[in-house]
């Protein structure tokens, strides 16, 4: 009877197991594999590191692409400004809010801008001010309280921040880039 009972048992948690295996997960995010699957090869290649995620994210590029950080490599006067109106792999990059970072800078139009992005589905590329510098970020999303939620990656390491916006008004300010899709991806 023990036998029985045990040998049930384990049938049972088996089949637990498998029906968990293949039960789809609603929760799958694409932008998290992204990320998950990317490095940021150089230091100083923040920039073109976002950039690639977001090809990545839009499906114009494959996870083995770093093409554009081969290219920048370990430069380190580079900017938003130099894929300002470029366009790669069909999609066009724009930098905005590249202006001074004092108490007239409009933090509550950035904001707006970022909230329109992502409720468009777009991802949007930030550089946050922490105690090293100004890395660059990729926001994702935005939670139920109106936070924003940002990514970085420096080699395999992933950083989240989860209070892009406090970080954003502590700096008074700062600029971001967005890009545009045509309709034919």
């Amino acid at each position: 009877m023990k036998k029985t009972l045990f040998s049930s048992f384990i049938f049972i948690l088996f089949m637990i197991h498998a029906k968990a295996q293949t039960q789809k997960n609603h929760n799958y995010d694409f932008f998290d594999t992204v990320v998950n699957n990317h490095n940021q090869i150089f230091q100083p290649s923040g920039i073109p590191s976002a950039i690639e995620m977001v090809l990545k994210y839009c499906k114009v590029v494959d996870f083995n692409f770093y093409d554009l950080q081969i290219k920048w490599q370990n430069k380190t006067d580079g900017s938003f400004g130099e894929f300002d109106k470029k366009e790669l792999y069909g999609i066009t990059f724009s930098q905005k809010f590249n202006l001074p970072r004092d108490e007239s800078f409009p933090i509550d139009s950035l904001f707006q801008t970022i909230e329109n992005e992502l409720k468009s589905g777009k991802k949007v590329i930030v550089a946050l001010q922490v105690e090293t510098g100004w890395p660059i970020f990729v926001i994702d999303k935005q939670t139920p309280d109106g936070e924003f939620v940002s990514y970085s990656k420096l080699g395999s390491h992933t950083t989240i921040f989860r209070n892009t916006k406090e970080i954003v008004k502590k700096s008074n300010g700062t600029e971001i880039m967005t890009y545009s899709i045509p309709s034919r991806l």
